[in-house]
């Protein structure tokens, strides 16, 4: 039994340790991206980033999910997110109103801001994995795989209510729900994991020297075939290419990860502060003009350098005492029960 929950402690850390390198991942990716049509090494390591942070992402988010998935408690993540999605996507819509002077802006909840897609799909995923719980994993998965190979012949904008990701991805939230935990028990160690670290970054090299040649809008999963430009009735052939690189990215990367618990893991327990108040700092920070001074790619390791210590800032625990109530709502006070109902309307 002692051993037992060390081996679970000591997976909880591990995926709690990625999880924070993940969301460093994300805000790195999201501080590259104004200078990747000007420098290739900024390309270079956004595209790298990409072919496995959201994958794992993902993953890690269908991991965590397997104790909050039905029941009481499932519902309520699931008002949670709504919650979140509703109160940030306003946010957002007044920043850009206020502060950027945004022109024709509009609010729609239809049209997920920026990172904000993470929570229409993570709403999505939840129900579609509700809805087909009593299915083997194995079938699960197959037709996760199929929907998002599916998803992108539809004639549909894959942006709207992040129609295209929240297919795309599924895969992965399976993946991370039915194989998690025995993912992470097969994990090599030794020679094996050092080899995988030194493969995850021959793969950014290679993708430095022009080795991937797709457009990103394949890794970012927000465009349907016929918006990335293809019309042919194979392009779907493309899409399970892709899951194979992201696959493969994502195996090497996880050797990256520690499994021991240390600060990291205190911090990944608070990753959902990073990812939801990230997007103000990058979007104040494009909006100063301050991009426009960097002329050169020496600029690179000083953005990864402040995104570590914006991500390390906002995964204080001082930040979620003070953003607990915003982020973090007290759900119990939309609940409410039938007898409620028939009462007050009496």
């Amino acid at each position: 039994m002692k051993n037992q929950t060390l081996i679970r402690d000591d997976q909880e850390s591990f995926f709690y340790n990625l999880r924070f390198m993940l969301i460093v991942c994300v805000l790195a990716g999201n501080a590259l991206e104004p200078l990747i049509t000007r420098f290739a090494g900024a390309e270079a390591l956004f595209l790298w980033i990409y072919t496995f942070h959201m994958p794992l992402f993902v993953w890690v988010t269908g991991y965590f999910a397997t104790h909050s998935l039905q029941g009481a408690s499932g519902r309520n993540v699931l008002k949670q997110i709504a919650l979140q999605y509703v109160l940030f996507q306003s946010l957002y819509a007044l920043m850009d109103f206020t502060v950027f002077h945004t022109p024709h802006m509009r609010l729609s909840f239809f049209a997920p801001y920026l990172l904000l897609w993470f929570l229409a799909s993570h709403f999505c995923w939840r129900l579609l994995l509700r809805l087909t719980i009593s299915w083997k994993p194995i079938y699960r998965l197959i037709g996760s795989i199929a929907l998002g190979v599916i998803a992108g012949y539809l004639p549909i904008d894959g942006f709207w209510l992040s129609f295209s990701r929240t297919f795309v991805f599924l895969p992965f939230f399976v993946i991370g729900y039915d194989y998690g935990a025995t993912i992470r028990s097969r994990l090599l160690s030794g020679w094996g994991r050092k080899t995988a670290a030194i493969l995850s970054a021959a793969l950014l090299v290679w993708i430095g020297y022009g080795g991937l040649n797709i457009s990103s809008g394949w890794l970012l999963g927000s465009m349907t075939y016929a918006e990335l430009g293809h019309h042919e009735w194979y392009a779907g052939i493309f899409r399970l290419g892709v899951y194979l690189l992201e696959i493969a990215s994502a195996a090497l990367f996880l050797a990256w990860v520690p499994s021991l618990t240390s600060r990291l893991t205190d911090l990944g327990r608070r990753t959902l502060y990073v990812f939801l108040l990230h997007g103000f700092l990058v979007r104040l920070a494009i909006w100063s003009g301050v991009y426009s001074y960097m002329g050169s790619s020496a600029y690179i390791p000083v953005i990864l350098v402040i995104a570590v210590l914006f991500a390390v800032t906002l995964a204080l625990p001082a930040v979620r005492h003070t953003f607990k109530p915003l982020i973090e709502p007290d759900i119990s006070r939309f609940s409410f029960n039938r007898h409620e109902v028939f009462k007050r309307s009496a």
